[in-house]
């Protein structure tokens, strides 16, 4: 269904960076099934995992005939784990929602992805996710505005007294699949991230709603990991932690993995980020971020609003971001680059792996009610490096004292308020470089960064 698009964004790579435009019509599957049919119970207190799996195993046989949907009515569907197929379609009416269950005994464990050489919150295995799928191709998620709830409040205080055996599932995991939809759903109350594809191409997640309590602990919507061809658009997130979250493994896992996160579209999106960032890159990018564009997006009330995190023995690379066209309210720190965020997964990282952040652009920002504009600080020995900034302006409230913390940084402004650190207002050798990659990325200059050529 989508082999014309993946096949385009393979050839064509210098396209990737506008995913969002190849906008694939989904055909109906020619056949569907009910999970009533299953003997499936929507009362919210039946469980409803063997019906899952058997209508799913059931409907793998029409994978090689033009694939099959799965339809949920509405009611409260209380289940386990459970695996998705090949050329499949979940479809959630209004009025259904899909619950986990809060029993962690009922959870399976599955191992450590590969790129991360352990659970994030415990080392060992992880709590398998709700909704699962592996080496998978041509998989909708998608509904009229149904709901997958995680009910993650249990998982949440396990994880604040540290009881937890495993780390936490997430709502939907895609491991090392292809050509993937989600779409037209609403996800409550993950225990960990709502959406996880890792390993994955052409990923699309699009109309999506997320929301997860602001004291909900490292709650994170959407998690691009190591996956490339993702388009997410027209998208509203509100969770405890980061909305959305680039990533491509840890430390030497991820290093020695090797597959990075590039080719991403991000537009006309809302997001709220109450203890974490808006939009967030890292901290775990061992493998490399590449190739991003941000456009068309609402940020506010969050403590950060675009937030690129990295630290010494990380090794990777975050370059060629452009984010512009963006409108902030209610943040604490506007715009944020660090070398000293994250944790080690253990004593075997290499200390001399030093992450690169190089070619970012920000143009287009309006912001209000800001307590700091900026801070960069780079490693001595890994610089970050240009930095270009265009049409900003941040309107910083009573409370700054500062508004822009620069170290270890290099990169050029034009037309910024406040005025940035002279870190980056560097000689204008920069300013071809940033006007190079917004014509390659097909990007119209504002007239800031002609007159800087």
């Amino acid at each position: 269904m989508l082999l014309a698009l993946s096949n385009e964004g393979r050839v064509n790579g210098e396209r990737g960076d506008r995913q969002c435009e190849f906008n694939p019509s989904l055909s109906p599957r020619p056949h569907s099934v009910s999970i009533l049919e299953f003997g499936a119970v929507g009362d919210g207190k039946t469980l409803n995992t063997i019906a899952f799996q058997n209508a799913i195993f059931y409907l793998k046989s029409f994978s090689d005939k033009g694939g099959a949907q799965l339809y949920v009515p509405p009611g409260t569907w209380l289940t386990e784990s459970f695996n998705l197929t090949s050329h499949l379609t979940l479809f959630l009416e209004k009025g259904a929602v899909i619950i986990g269950s809060q029993d962690p005994s009922q959870w399976d464990v599955v191992e450590p992805l590969p790129s991360y050489g352990r659970g994030l919150e415990v080392p060992g295995g992880r709590y398998q996710s709700l909704i699962n799928g592996y080496m998978l191709h041509d998989v909708v998620i998608t509904g009229n505005n149904g709901t997958i709830d995680g009910m993650g409040f249990t998982w949440w205080e396990s994880f604040r007294s540290h009881s937890l055996n495993y780390s936490r599932p997430h709502l939907v995991e895609l491991v090392a699949s292809n050509d993937v939809v989600v779409s037209n759903l609403t996800f409550l109350n993950a225990p960990a991230y709502s959406i996880h594809p890792v390993y994955c191409s052409n990923v699309r997640i699009h109309n999506i709603s997320i929301f997860a309590p602001p004291e909900s602990p490292y709650t994170v919507g959407i998690v691009p990991d190591s996956s490339d061809h993702v388009c997410i658009e027209e998208c509203t997130i509100a969770t405890g932690y980061d909305a959305i979250a680039l990533k491509s493994g840890w430390d030497e896992y991820g290093i020695a993995y090797g597959r990075p996160t590039e080719n991403v579209h991000i537009r006309r999106v809302h997001l709220q980020a109450s203890y974490g960032s808006s939009l967030a890159f890292g901290s775990d990018m061992s493998g490399g971020i590449s190739n991003v564009v941000v456009e068309h997006v609402i940020l506010d009330n969050s403590k950060g609003g675009i937030e690129f995190r990295t630290v010494r023995g990380r090794g990777g690379y975050m370059k060629e971001i452009i984010i512009s066209d963006v409108e902030m309210k209610n943040i604490n720190t506007a715009i944020v680059a660090t070398a000293y965020c994250g944790s080690h997964p253990d004593d075997k990282f290499d200390p001399n792996a030093l992450p690169t952040l190089d070619h970012f652009i920000f143009q287009d920002i309006i912001g209000t009610n800001i307590t700091i504009a900026g801070s960069f600080a780079g490693l001595q020995e890994s610089p970050f490096t240009n930095i270009c900034l265009s049409n900003i302006t941040l309107s910083v409230n009573y409370a700054s004292s500062t508004t822009w913390n620069c170290s270890n940084v290099s990169g050029v402004s034009d037309s910024v308020i406040p005025k940035p650190c002279p870190d980056l207002d560097s000689p204008s050798k920069y300013s071809s470089s940033c006007f190079s990659m917004l014509s390659m990325k097909g990007k119209t200059a504002v007239s800031g960064m002609v007159s800087m050529k």
